[in-house]
């Protein structure tokens, strides 16, 4: 591997070697506790490509782990999710040791499972490390009971029914990890609802400034960029307080301007669409008519 190049680990067996241990049991999934992996010491920062599905629980770990441009350390029980093809940076002067578990199942072993499509509904496999999941000691508890289940079922119980159970177990701690992270919104609300009040302003500046006019209509990730969050992070964040997307927040306040240029100026509607950044006004007839019930001509001539 050159200097600078990542590090590509395209299967559980391939992880089972790099971290030390015997091959796996399975050769799609596979639970690995961390007491039992060992790690030569990274002298140097070193980036690291899954292309399979990953889920940490991590403590008490002397490695510092860092994605984008954050790092994390997993001094309290983390849970962290990385979907194939993420990449990540661990960096540690001496054989990396931690406690807790990783689990792991490549693309192919729910092909044909209803998880293969519903996992894309799992916005956290897209969160990066700084918004992991920091499970209580009663979550953490639910959560090891899965995986200690779905290892029994991995290791001593291959049989016809092996990969149904197991997947059906990997919905549940999902499932699981979705609800947890729906409390952590919930918990962590004053850290919400700044970044909530932060997203108005930089919405607002946004169509007041007619940046729309020269660079269309924002989209999430430009506003996610500007509040440092993963886009889906960001979506999931707002759902749980206000039950809508990014997405529609954004249109929200680019219907509330619509209406206020109706309202208070002679431009055309089509002038109005453009100012919007709409490329073609036919697409601001129909969002407008969609979120008001009304056309944006038939809203204006209501007002006198």
């Amino acid at each position: 591997m050159k200097k600078g190049n990542p590090h590509i680990i395209n299967s559980v067996s391939e992880l089972h070697s790099f971290l030390n241990l015997k091959k796996p049991t399975h050769p799609l999934v596979s639970i690995i506790n961390f007491a039992d992996t060992k790690i030569n010491p990274i002298v140097e920062p070193q980036s690291i490509v899954y292309n399979f599905y990953t889920v940490y629980l991590k403590k008490n770990c002397d490695a510092k782990i860092k994605y984008g441009q954050e790092y994390y350390d997993f001094n309290s029980g983390v849970m962290v999710f990385f979907e194939p093809k993420q990449m990540f940076v661990v960096e540690a002067e001496t054989s990396i040791k931690s406690e807790g578990w990783m689990l792991v199942f490549h693309p192919d072993f729910i092909q044909g499972y209803t998880l293969a499509k519903k996992i894309r509904e799992y916005g956290f496999f897209s969160y990066v490390v700084n918004e992991a999941l920091h499970t209580s000691e009663e979550e953490e508890t639910i959560i090891s009971n899965v995986v200690h289940n779905l290892k029994g079922e991995i290791e001593k119980f291959i049989d016809h029914y092996t990969q149904d159970v197991v997947i059906s177990h990997i919905e549940l701690l999902l499932n699981y990890c979705n609800r947890f992270y729906n409390r952590q919104f919930i918990t962590r609300k004053t850290a919400s609802k700044e970044i909530l009040t932060n997203l108005e302003a930089l919405i607002n500046d946004y169509f007041d400034n007619r940046l729309a006019e020269k660079s269309g209509i924002p989209s999430v990730q430009y506003f996610a960029d500007r509040l440092h969050v993963s886009s889906n992070y960001l979506s999931d964040m707002l759902r749980s307080l206000t039950g809508q997307n990014t997405r529609q927040h954004i249109h929200n306040k680019l219907i509330d301007k619509a209406k206020e240029l109706l309202s208070t100026t002679e431009l055309s509607v089509a002038e109005i669409a453009y100012q919007l950044g709409f490329e073609h006004p036919q697409s601001f007839h129909k969002l407008f008519k969609s979120k008001t019930q009304i056309s944006p001509l038939k809203f204006r001539q209501s007002l006198n």
